[in-house]
């Protein structure tokens, strides 16, 4: 019986095919909707997970401040304590005994200027301090050079590693190892050159320059800076040890009395993903919300196309009855019939959204992901607007008296 059913449909669409086309495009247009839009969120999220897996899963920081990454409109503001000294970083750091690396850093400026002869940046480079540990421990992987030697970092040595925007915008052609540019118009030499690290959301990771710490005290001295503290663990299961001891070995450092609370922040990398992850959950509900709505007018589009096809094929209802079809059968005749035509739209739907979807994850440099779990949600609302919205003019047909049904012209 429902293949029979089936088959009538078909054959219906095919007697009626820009009814079909036009009722396809209205459910295609409600599904786009739904799944284009949880699909670009899902592609943000995982180029969200992907950006922050290079800034290390076994990772996190130690600083004089929480994390500020909200999207709510009350977001409250992080917590904010006295700077973490020169001396404190490196009294945790030699005190800390874990197996792990540790690494002591400070953002020297937001907006330098790195020149190469006639050839300049924009002003917007990040300059940071860093020991010899700061590039393991921070996650970052040299493309060519060299990391900073134990000499040169002692000394603060006017030696530097730059980022990938910085060699792509001064060394198209040539090498940079060896060569010397200006910082601010501070003269350094090129031991290294970083591999690109992406835009991580935003947060600049390619436009850096790193110069050792001590360097960085010197020429881009500030009043009250704090320093970071970032740490590595060698094995990801003994990160959350890792953050206990760390918390243990600092609190003595900053001074802290036994029943005083931190006055520093520890940051997991990982938190950060899962903060902004959190955050777009919200984005997701309004998403689905907007989009439901979308399909619920093409629902009601569709049952009003439904209705027309009923009074239009009155006759055929009529003289099926008279053959002996039952009111059930006219029902799921209609019935089936409105499931399939949302079916074939839904899947137009389906893929136009999944196109859309990547597309937006694209401009964000999300990577390109295939929504099963949406996908099979998008097959299963169609059914079941098909079956909503064709109860009523299934339920109409089926009530039409066979007599009044075969006398309307």
């Amino acid at each position: 019986m429902l293949l029979q059913n089936i088959y009538m449909a078909i054959e219906s669409i095919r007697q009626n095919l820009v009814r079909f086309i036009i009722t396809s495009l209205i459910i295609s247009i409600g599904i786009m909707a739904l799944v284009g839009m949880l699909t670009a969120i899902d592609s943000i999220k995982a180029g969200l997970t992907n950006q922050y897996s290079i800034l290390g899963a076994n990772s996190f920081n130690i600083r004089n401040r929480g994390a500020n990454i909200n999207f709510s409109e009350h977001r409250q503001k992080p917590k904010v304590y006295v700077p973490i000294s020169y001396q404190q970083a490196y009294d945790f750091k030699n005190k800390f005994q874990f197996p792990a690396s540790v690494a002591v850093s400070m953002t020297a400026t937001m907006g330098a200027t790195v020149d190469y002869g006639s050839l300049h940046t924009n002003p917007n480079m990040m300059i940071f301090g860093g020991d010899i540990d700061y590039l393991n421990a921070a996650g970052y992987k040299l493309e060519s050079g060299r990391n900073f030697s134990g000499d040169e970092c002692d000394k603060g040595s006017h030696v530097c590693i730059i980022g990938k925007d910085v060699q792509n915008k001064l060394f198209k052609t040539e090498d940079p190892m060896g060569k010397f540019v200006n910082v601010s118009k501070i003269r350094y030499k090129i031991v290294g050159a970083l591999a690109s690290r992406g835009s991580s959301v935003g947060f600049g990771g390619d436009r850096m320059v790193i110069v050792p710490i001590i360097n960085a005290r010197s020429q881009f001295p500030r009043p009250n800076i704090s320093h970071v503290i970032t740490v590595a663990v060698n094995d990801i299961p003994l990160l959350d040890a890792a953050v206990g001891e760390a918390a243990g070995a600092m609190r003595p450092v900053r001074n802290l009395k036994v029943l005083e609370e931190n006055n520093f922040e520890i940051t997991r990398s990982d938190a950060l993903t899962q903060k902004l992850i959190e955050n777009l959950g919200v984005v997701t509900i309004a998403a689905t919300f907007i989009a439901l709505i979308t399909l619920l007018g093409a629902a009601v589009g569709l049952m009003n196309i439904l209705l027309v096809s009923v009074n239009e094929r009155t006759r055929e209802i009529g003289t099926r009855k008279a053959l002996g079809a039952t009111r059930k059968d006219i029902r799921w005749q209609f019935l089936t019939e409105a499931m399939v035509i949302c079916t074939l739209g839904g899947l137009g739907g389906i893929l136009l959204g999944i196109g859309l979807g990547n597309l937006v994850g694209r401009l964000v440099d999300s990577p390109f992901i295939m929504p099963w779990g949406w996908t099979i949600m998008g097959i299963i609302i169609c059914l079941l607007v098909g079956l909503l919205s064709g109860w009523m003019p299934a339920n109409r047909a089926a009530k039409l008296a066979p007599v009044e049904a075969l006398r309307h012209e």
